[in-house]
C-alpha cells in the first residue's frame, strides 16, 4: 500500500514522504490515525503543501537553535493541576501539558514529542523538563506545579 505521511512516524518518515507499508498496518494504524493518507496522483499535490509547512516549522541552524533555547529557558511556567492536600496530584503532569504551558506563555510552538521529563511530576512545586530542539541543543525549561 502506498501512503502519504502527514505526521513524523518513528522508523517509517517524516511528513510529506512517500512510503509502501503493508497493507494492515496502513489500513488499520496509519491512516485512521491521521498519520498518513492514501496516494494519489492528486494528493501527491498534497505533499508540497505538508514540506513547505514543515520547513516553516524547523528549526534552520544551531544559531537559530539557540535562540529558541534562550527563549525557552527564559519563560516562567505555570502548570495548574488538582492536588490533594499533602500536594500530591491526581494523576501526573504530561509533556503535553508542559507543551501547552510554553504555549500559553508565549513561548515558540514546541512539539510534545521532543520533551522529555527525568521523572514523573506526581507533586506540586518546581521540576524540570528537557525540551530537545536540534541535534545538541536542548533547553532546561522550569516549570511550577501549583495546586488547582
Amino acid at each position: 500500500m502506498k501512503l502519504i505521511l502527514t505526521q513524523e512516524v518513528d522508523n517509517l518518515g517524516i511528513p510529506g514522504d512517500i512510503v509502501e507499508v503493508k497493507d494492515g498496518y496502513g489500513r488499520n494504524y496509519l491512516v485512521p490515525r491521521g498519520l498518513a493518507i492514501a496516494w494519489s496522483r492528486g494528493a501527491e499535490k498534497q505533499i508540497v503543501q505538508i514540506k513547505r509547512a514543515r520547513e516553516v516549522r524547523e528549526v534552520r541552524d544551531v544559531g537559530h537553535a539557540q535562540e529558541i533555547k534562550s527563549e525557552l529557558e527564559a519563560l516562567k511556567l505555570r502548570i495548574t493541576a488538582k492536588a490533594g492536600a499533602g500536594g500530591s496530584l491526581f494523576g501526573r503532569i504530561t509533556e503535553r501539558d508542559i507543551a501547552e504551558a510554553i504555549k500559553a506563555a508565549g513561548g515558540p510552538l514546541v512539539d510534545r514529542r521532543s520533551i522529555e521529563v527525568a521523572s514523573p511530576v506526581k507533586s506540586v512545586g518546581r521540576h524540570s523538563a528537557s525540551v530537545a530542539i536540534h541535534g545538541d541543543v536542548a533547553a532546561n525549561v522550569q516549570f511550577e506545579v501549583a495546586p488547582a
